[in-house]
């Protein structure tokens, strides 16, 4: 388009969308309140789906799985979905649109499942029940950790920022379980384990999803992240 004097006109800059996070993240992240809310109103509170070690010796294995679906406090499930949202989207991105979604649906179950698991072993034979998503969220955010930086691709474990970000993110998770306190947990245990484990599936599951489902290290043309 030119004006009267024959000079081109510069179309007007693209607005940047302020929320743009992958609909799989987003529903993910609705999904903790809104469970919570049923939850509730459940009529043991959801107990009947928590995972306590002593299922894996009794067969139980359903509740690794479900117990992603459950909370502690409305505060625990706001904090876990804020988390979800904000460390998912860059993973989610990663896999892209086409098979993407699946892809990040089954990896964010896989960590939780195991992150339940791992705490599981260590506490072997106990009664104590435990819910939450967190070791799922844990799992995102080692993933996220080895992209933040890396312009849409996958760095490296030994990449110095991905090793100082994850002594960060370990130290701040053993120091908040050795406490014992966190907002939405009142008077409940802090499992530290299942956040440890869940953080390094995800850190460690990242490199080789990226190869197979996502834009890996050595594209250059990936989007950035």
């Amino acid at each position: 388009m030119t004006d009267p004097q024959g000079r081109f006109d510069a179309p007007p800059p693209a607005r940047e969308r302020m929320f743009n996070a992958p609909l799989t993240v987003v529903l993910i992240a609705l999904s903790m309140p809104v469970l919570f809310f049923f939850q509730q109103r459940l009529p043991d509170g959801g107990a009947g789906m928590a995972f306590a070690p002593a299922d894996l010796a009794e067969g139980r294995w359903g509740t690794l799985f479900t117990v992603m679906l459950l909370h502690g406090g409305w505060a625990h499930a706001i904090m876990n979905a804020i988390a979800a949202l904000a460390f998912g989207a860059p993973v989610a991105r990663l896999f892209g649109d086409r098979i993407g979604p699946t892809v990040f649906l089954l990896f964010y179950v896989a960590c939780g499942a195991l992150a339940a698991l791992g705490y599981g072993l260590v506490h072997w034979g106990s009664t104590q029940p435990m819910v939450g998503a967190s070791g799922a969220v844990f799992g995102l955010i080692g993933a996220a950790t080895r992209l933040m930086g890396g312009q849409g691709r996958v760095l490296p474990l030994t990449d110095r920022r991905v090793l100082s970000a994850s002594l960060a993110w370990m130290a701040v998770n053993v120091v908040v379980g050795l406490i014992g306190y966190a907002p939405g947990v009142q008077g409940a245990r802090i499992a530290w384990e299942a956040h440890a484990v869940g953080f390094v599936v995800g850190i460690l599951a990242i490199g080789p999803l990226a190869r197979l489902f996502g834009k890996g290290p050595e594209s250059p043309g990936a989007a950035q992240v």
